[in-house]
């Protein structure tokens, strides 16, 4: 089990909430978002040795609250300098826990896919699969990365 806590209040009473989350064996799912007065505060260490969980929601704080769409809120490409206190994390992690989950919820116009693929290339992980070469052209910093698939005619991406 995880538990996903986004308000300050679960921070702010640490040894009541780790007690808690402890006593389930719930993983207290840590989170990378815009942080406002009221947010949670984390440290990205793992709580519990069954599993490990971290989501990677963007920090797209102009648009968190205001936006034309649900989505916009995720509108957010992490550069590898961002990316690599996450792959830090979650290779010294892997190394207490059973198992590690990284989402990556930045998934406005396939930028988590991108910033996964990256992070599997900060830990030395293999990335297996064709890529698009409209992925590739998007998202240039991958292109050694990634095997490109032959190109096909009409986009995979829509510009926004």
């Amino acid at each position: 089990m995880a538990v996903e806590l986004r308000h300050k209040s679960w921070s702010d009473a640490l040894d009541q909430t780790l007690g808690l989350l402890n006593a389930f064996k719930a993983a207290w799912v840590q989170i990378d978002e815009p942080k406002f007065r009221l947010s949670i505060r984390q440290n990205y260490l793992p709580n519990v040795r069954g599993f490990y969980y971290l989501r990677l929601h963007g920090r797209n704080a102009k648009q968190w609250w205001r936006h034309d769409k649900a989505e916009d809120r995720y509108n957010y490409l992490y550069s590898s300098e961002e990316l690599q206190e996450f792959s830090d994390t979650v290779d010294a992690a892997r190394h207490i826990v059973k198992k590690a989950y990284l989402y990556a919820n930045n998934h406005f116009s396939a930028q988590s896919v991108a910033n996964a693929t990256m992070i599997k290339q900060q830990l030395g992980e293999p990335i297996e699969g064709d890529f698009p070469p409209e992925f590739v052209e998007r998202f240039p910093q991958l292109k050694d990365a990634v095997h490109m698939a032959p190109r096909v005619k009409g986009a995979l991406f829509s510009e926004r």
